[in-house]
């Protein structure tokens, strides 16, 4: 009767490791960082919930994206996006390029979106 009950807890130790493991891998937040390291694009966001901030980073550069909403000609959608680094300091290396492409991520995700750039990368950013 023990080894089938010490048998039982080692089945669930190790369906409970598994779905940890699976879990730990599948964290988006995790993603983010490993592209951030890998200096890779990954935009990581929630479209359902226009309060949460969308995560982006770039060329290991990390960007935050404030969504606003507001009506377009047929319903409410995200009308103004406001996209700052997190930080601002560690920008050196960032092409007009870079800023162009990651607009036209946004704009891919929130087509009728107007993008606007902070304090640096708006020095930079030339409609």
């Amino acid at each position: 009767m023990i080894v089938l009950l010490f048998r039982l807890l080692l089945l669930i130790a190790i369906i409970f490791l598994f779905y940890s493991a699976y879990k730990y891998l599948m964290n988006p937040k995790r993603k983010l960082e490993v592209a951030r390291e890998k200096k890779a694009f990954y935009f990581h966001d929630d479209p359902d919930n226009v309060k949460k901030n969308f995560l982006m980073t770039y060329k290991g550069f990390l960007f935050e994206g404030e969504k606003y909403l507001g009506t377009t000609e047929d319903a409410f959608d995200v009308v103004n996006i406001s996209v700052h680094a997190k930080h601002p300091g560690q920008l050196k290396g960032l092409e007009r390029a870079d800023l162009y492409f990651l607009e036209e991520e946004i704009l891919i995700r929130y087509p009728y979106a107007k993008v606007d750039w902070k304090y640096p990368m708006n020095k930079l950013y030339i409609k």
